[in-house]
């Protein structure tokens, strides 16, 4: 596995790669960056960002997102995968929010875990990107480039990535380097046809080197 140097190094590396790398939710608070990240569970930001505007439109408060009706939700973001359990979701947790938590988002991870529809990974991002505390959310592209790159166990689970990466970035670097990942897997490091010829990071990565049949000396 990679060490926390050479860790450091792939992230430098992602890093010039994708500078003005961030997170693509469209939101304009806490409240709604909460809602946008739980209905993009298992599906892409961009079709979030599409079905976003009207819903917030309708209901841009956990009161009104509360009072709706879920029939009139599931109307608003049927685009989106698994939109019924969403719907139900979202409700819920506007609910959650007004009767434990006076309408404001938690500033703590495990308070907002306690929120229909939020896990980990969904904690992670809002705590960092409404509140800019440090934290990594470990999506499919943080966990494949992770993997690829050997910065972790192949056989790892999504917490074991989380820990590792904790302990071999700094802590002040998490949330953008969360980004950064993104950014390179989505971009870059795809899981279908990553971009390994002429990759910077090739020298680190085993997987791509067997891809191009480049010998190690």
């Amino acid at each position: 596995m990679l060490n926390q140097a050479k860790t450091r190094e792939a992230l430098q590396i992602m890093g010039e790669m994708f500078p003005e790398a961030h997170g693509e939710l469209v939101a304009a608070t806490p409240f709604q960056l909460l809602i946008a990240v739980i209905l993009s569970a298992q599906a892409t930001d961009v079709s979030v960002n599409k079905a976003t505007p009207a819903l917030f439109a309708a209901y841009p408060t956990p009161e009104t997102l509360a009072q709706a009706p879920v029939e009139e939700i599931i109307a608003k973001i049927k685009t989106i995968g698994l939109y019924r359990n969403k719907a139900k979701n979202i409700k819920a947790c506007a609910a959650k929010l007004l009767t434990d938590f006076n309408g404001e988002v938690p500033h703590t991870k495990e308070e907002l875990m306690t929120l229909p529809g939020v896990g980990r990974k969904t904690a992670n991002v809002v705590l960092g990107d409404a509140f800019g505390i440090p934290g990594i959310a470990v999506d499919t592209h943080v966990e494949r480039v992770s993997k690829r790159l050997h910065i972790c166990k192949q056989d790892a689970t999504v917490l074991q990535v989380e820990e590792t990466l904790m302990k071999k970035l700094p802590k002040k670097t998490w949330v953008h380097a969360h980004h950064t990942m993104i950014f390179f897997g989505r971009y870059h490091c795809t899981a279908r046809s990553p971009k390994c010829e002429g990759c910077p990071l090739l020298f680190l990565c085993q997987d791509g080197q067997k891809r191009l049949g480049i010998k190690k000396n």
